[in-house]
């Protein structure tokens, strides 16, 4: 099997200190939270950020102050900025991070609408995920394809046809939010095998469920995204000291099926960035 690429969702737009009080929001803590993953195998920091009270913020000045604290910590890692923003966030400011100079080597890219629990729905129509496609496609940027569904999956297929989306693709199957695919293996089994040939993917899931579906992923040949956004706890009710706590812990799981950890370079060259 290839390396593994662990992804470190290092803060989210939801959790806060109130869950875990080592969730960073300065961009300090930022750079602590990164270089803790980095340092324990996580090639790829998935980032979103916030004001220093939390607050989360696309503003392009944010992501800049973040991403230097960042690569002064750890120059190599790979920095994929999140284009999903928050809730109730407009395209505009949701794009702000792929405009930055230099443009980011990633970022993702949310492939359809989700019912977040409540009254709050994540609105990803099939023109702004053409946009936010044709956007990155001129800057070059490596896009991750997050799906929540089955139908996300089928929503990306039909507009690489097209054209919009180009190949290889590299999807994140995020498993047990409310609205979307249940984190089970039977539905993680039916999302890799509706995927072409040729493509890769990270698989995440919420809380409880983030160490069995990742478990499950490097022993299907994926790779693993774990961090606060996620889960903030290492085991049950026991709080994770740092996102490098919870990639640690994936650095030992994929020891047990003999799968090495891909470096920042190596990650660059499973992904064709």
């Amino acid at each position: 099997m290839e390396k593994l690429i662990i992804t470190a969702a290092i803060c989210g737009a939801e959790v806060t200190k109130e869950n875990n009080k080592q969730v960073p929001y300065t961009v300090d803590e930022i750079g602590r939270e990164a270089e803790s993953a980095y340092k324990a195998g996580a090639s790829i920091i998935h980032l979103h950020v916030r004001e220093d009270n939390g607050t989360p913020t696309q503003n392009i000045e944010r992501f800049k102050g973040c991403i230097e604290e960042i690569k002064k910590k750890c120059s190599e890692v790979i920095i994929q900025p999140s284009t999903g923003g928050a809730v109730g966030m407009n395209n505009e400011e949701r794009l702000q991070p792929i405009y930055l100079d230099p443009p980011p080597e990633m970022a993702t890219l949310d492939c359809g609408t989700m019912n977040f629990g409540g009254d709050e729905i994540f609105i990803n129509t099939e023109n702004t995920i053409i946009y936010f496609a044709e956007e990155m496609n001129k800057r070059n940027i490596k896009y991750e394809l997050e799906c929540f569904d089955k139908g996300m999956v089928d929503m990306v297929l039909r507009l690489q046809k097209k054209g919009y989306i180009k190949k290889p693709l590299h999807f994140n199957f995020v498993l047990g939010v409310i609205g979307g695919i249940n984190a089970s293996p039977r539905d993680l089994t039916f999302l890799v095998e509706s995927i072409p040939e040729g493509s890769t993917y990270t698989v995440c899931a919420i809380g409880r469920h983030e160490f069995p579906m990742v478990s499950l992923s490097i022993e299907k040949g994926g790779h693993a995204r774990v961090g606060f956004e996620d889960n903030v706890y290492i085991s049950k009710g026991v709080l994770a000291k740092s996102n490098g706590e919870l990639v640690e812990k994936v650095v030992k799981i994929a020891d047990k099926f003999g799968r090495e950890i891909a470096s920042p370079n190596e990650a660059r060259k499973i992904l064709s960035i």
